[in-house]
C-alpha cells in the first residue's frame, strides 16, 4: 500500500500543492517530490494521474488559464460599472497576487513544459501571459464601444503594457507585493490618454467590488 493520506479530488489537492511550493520556494524548487510531500501523499499517486511531471505541470498551467478565461468573461460583464482603472487595478491585483508570476517563471524556464502547452493550445505568445493579454483587450474594446475610451485607444497595445507594467511589480517575491496605490497609479498612467468618462452606473456591482467580496469569502 502507498504510504501518505489517501486524496479526495487529488488532482486537485495536487495542483493546490504545487501552488504552494511555487509561493514558498519558487520555481526551481518545484519537483514531483516536492509536490507530493507539500500534499501528503505518496509520490506515485501523481504519476497515477499523470503521464509524467511535465504532464501535470502542463495541466497546472492549463487549469490556471481555465480560470483566467473564467475570470475575463466577467470582467468583460463589467464594462461600463466603476471606473476603468478601478476594475483593471483590481483584476490585475488579483491576477499578479495569485501563483500567476511563479507560474510565468516556471513557463520560461521549462523547454518541455512550453512544448507541451503549445501543442495544447496553439499559437504565438507565452500561455498564460496571452490569455490574461486577450483578457485586458477584451474588456478594453468593450469600454472602447461604450465610449468610456477614446475610439481610436489600441486596445491590443495598451493590453500587453498593462501585463507588462504589472508584472515588474509584482515579481520581487522577497519584497512582498507592491501597495493597491502604486498599482493604480500605475493602470492610471497607462490609461490615461485613452480613458474618457470614469462615472459609475449605480445599478451594477463594480468588478473591484466583486473581487473583493470574492477574496472575503475565500476567507
Amino acid at each position: 500500500m502507498p504510504t501518505g493520506v489517501a486524496l479526495r479530488d487529488a488532482r486537485e489537492q495536487l495542483f493546490a500543492a504545487a501552488e504552494r511550493v511555487l509561493l514558498r520556494d519558487g520555481p526551481s524548487a518545484l519537483t514531483s517530490r516536492a509536490v507530493t510531500t507539500e500534499a501528503g501523499c505518496a509520490k506515485g499517486v501523481l504519476h497515477r494521474h499523470f503521464a509524467d511531471f511535465d504532464d501535470f505541470l502542463a495541466e497546472l498551467v492549463l487549469d490556471g488559464i481555465a480560470r483566467i478565461d473564467a475570470q475575463a468573461v466577467t470582467l468583460r460583464q463589467s464594462a461600463g460599472t466603476g471606473t476603468v482603472a478601478g476594475n483593471l487595478t483590481a483584476v490585475l491585483t488579483d491576477l499578479f497576487g495569485s501563483v500567476a508570476v511563479a507560474v510565468v517563471g516556471l513557463i520560461i524556464s521549462r523547454d518541455g513544459l512550453r512544448a507541451r502547452l503549445r501543442q495544447a493550445r496553439p499559437g504565438p505568445g507565452l500561455p498564460l501571459l496571452t490569455e490574461a493579454a486577450a483578457m485586458l483587450a477584451s474588456y478594453l474594446a468593450a469600454e472602447r464601444d461604450l465610449g468610456r475610451i477614446a475610439a481610436d485607444a489600441d486596445v491590443d497595445t495598451l493590453a500587453p503594457t498593462l501585463l507588462g507594467a504589472s508584472h515588474l511589480l509584482f515579481a520581487d517575491r522577497d519584497g512582498g507585493p507592491p501597495q493597491a496605490d502604486a498599482v493604480h497609479k500605475m493602470v492610471t498612467t497607462v490609461v490615461a490618454g485613452v480613458v474618457r468618462t470614469e462615472s459609475r452606473a449605480p445599478q451594477a456591482v463594480p468588478f473591484y467590488a466583486k473581487v473583493a467580496a470574492n477574496r472575503s469569502d475565500e476567507k
